[in-house]
């Protein structure tokens, strides 16, 4: 089973490499990770994707909480959340194929941030399957390379209603359930 975490920890240095090695030492693989600062400068928040039972999640949610620099740690994908990765991609390009290359940026609402007579550089954002979807669909364009950032998630809001379901967001995406 695949669970999403979040711990608040401090923001000082070694944080990162103490978590880390608690996860290497007890033999847990972390399958994301995504660290940045909230909007508290002493505080980061680190989230986590591992697999593993509900035994196992237990388990890790006790280490982390063992560890002084650790504020908090919740598990999010057992609450209704919102999920997203940000991508990356170099692909080769020549001038026959930037019109193909576009459509499937817009269908995937992706956009395209580098240019070059050769190669083009996209940017797509979203939920994990959306994100390997259009590296599928890029591989036969030669991708050249290719960066992630680890899944970045927030708890939804406690009180949603029907109007807030159809406000459209500032990328013109509409508000969903995913």
């Amino acid at each position: 089973m695949r669970h999403v975490l979040s711990a608040l920890v401090q923001n000082v240095p070694g944080v990162l490499a103490h978590v880390a090695g608690m996860f290497a030492s007890r033999g847990y693989n972390i399958d994301s990770l995504a660290v940045g600062e909230t909007d508290e400068p002493h505080l980061s928040r680190m989230t986590f994707v591992v697999v593993g039972d509900d035994a196992i999640l237990d388990q890790v949610r006790k280490q982390l909480e063992k560890i002084v620099t650790v504020v908090r740690v919740d598990d999010i994908s057992s609450q209704e959340h919102v999920e997203r990765d940000l991508m990356l991609l170099k692909v080769r390009c020549d001038q026959g194929l930037r019109s193909d290359i576009n459509e499937l940026c817009q269908i995937f609402r992706g956009r395209v941030v580098d240019v070059s007579p050769d190669q083009v550089i996209v940017e797509i954002s979203g939920q994990e399957k959306k994100v390997q979807a259009f590296i599928e669909l890029m591989r036969p364009f030669g991708i050249v390379e290719l960066v992630r950032t680890g899944r970045i998630a927030m708890v939804r809001s406690v009180q949603r209603s029907h109007e807030t379901s159809s406000i459209h967001s500032v990328a013109g995406e509409p508000a969903t359930t995913e």
